[in-house]
């Protein structure tokens, strides 16, 4: 079978895609390349689960524009939203991350890349066949 974007993450990303029709796409990602394949990430093809990929990388720059930059509010929004959305499993951005591993606050994120150019969110198992709409305001989400 071929790679697959999780449903909650290509609800996500058309949500944001939506609600920011002009921002930058160049760092955006969701399989893995050569340098995640030599790893374990969730941007690889799970074999155990019909090579589901369970994360998304969007490019920082929402605006595409030199308008205000909303990445940080997105990727806080998010985090919160994780609070008591069981499909996502972690935020990373600008050398941070949240997970329920530390009740979503954000620490420091010491990891080859510090994720200055895109956010990246991974999901859990509950996100592959679960594409609901995402309670964040800034992409216009209620569930």
């Amino acid at each position: 079978m071929s790679p697959w974007l999780c449903k909650a993450g290509v609800t996500l990303r058309q949500a944001i895609n939506d609600t920011y029709p002009d921002r930058d796409k160049r760092s955006d990602g969701w399989i893995g390349d050569a340098r995640h394949q030599a790893s374990v990430s969730d941007h690889n093809p799970d074999p155990k689960a019909n090579n589901v990929v369970r994360a998304v990388d969007i490019d920082a720059d929402l605006s595409g524009t030199s308008k205000p930059d909303f990445a940080g509010s997105l990727a806080d929004q998010v985090r919160i939203c994780g609070q008591t959305d069981g499909r996502i499993s972690y935020v990373i951005f600008r050398s941070h991350i949240a997970s329920s591993i530390q009740n979503w606050v954000w620490r420091p994120y010491v990891g080859v890349d510090n994720h200055n150019s895109h956010l990246h969110i991974s999901f859990t198992p509950k996100g592959d066949n679960d594409g609901a709409p995402f309670n964040i305001p800034l992409i216009k989400g209620n569930k």
